[in-house]
């Protein structure tokens, strides 16, 4: 059997992203792999739904594949996320020792990972992880645009 391919775990967390976009949350997605390419944890942004500033698909992801694993320290796993992570998110990535962060399009507000910081790369930090930027890019920020397009078009509520 193949390895399973960066853009077919991407395809997983926009699997992610679409549900989140039906329950009113940004449509952000993300999966955490062990290091034989087996998802351990799933996520999808959940702040609204759950009324939780912290409810980001990364941290969802994260806290699933510790629970799963019965550790907060996910050694050898990848994180596959959408939307390239926000600081807080960066940071938790961090904290959880990940090896490897791979995300679709650039968050050029808030991008944590190359855009505004490279807190995954930073020596003063106790761990860093390797960045696959851009995967499915496209299609991560044309879920986004519609998204967001499509909320600017609705009336105020």
């Amino acid at each position: 059997m193949l390895p399973i391919s960066d853009e077919d775990l991407m395809r997983i967390a926009l699997g992610e992203a679409e549900q989140a976009m039906q329950t009113g949350d940004v449509p952000v997605g993300a999966i955490v792999v062990n290091e034989a390419g087996n998802v351990i944890g799933t996520g999808r942004n959940r702040r609204e739904i759950d009324r939780d500033p912290t409810g980001h698909a990364e941290i969802v992801a994260m806290r699933a594949a510790a629970a799963r694993l019965g550790s907060w320290r996910l050694h050898g796993a990848t994180l596959i996320v959408t939307l390239e992570p926000c600081v807080m998110c960066a940071g938790a990535l961090v904290n959880a020792r990940i090896e490897r962060v791979v995300y679709g399009c650039d968050d050029p507000k808030a991008g944590a990972l190359r855009s505004l910081y490279l807190i995954g790369e930073d020596p003063r930090l106790n761990h860093r992880y390797v960045v696959t930027p851009g995967v499915l890019a496209g299609e991560c920020a044309r879920m986004l645009s519609a998204f967001f397009a499509a909320l600017r078009s609705s009336p105020s509520t």
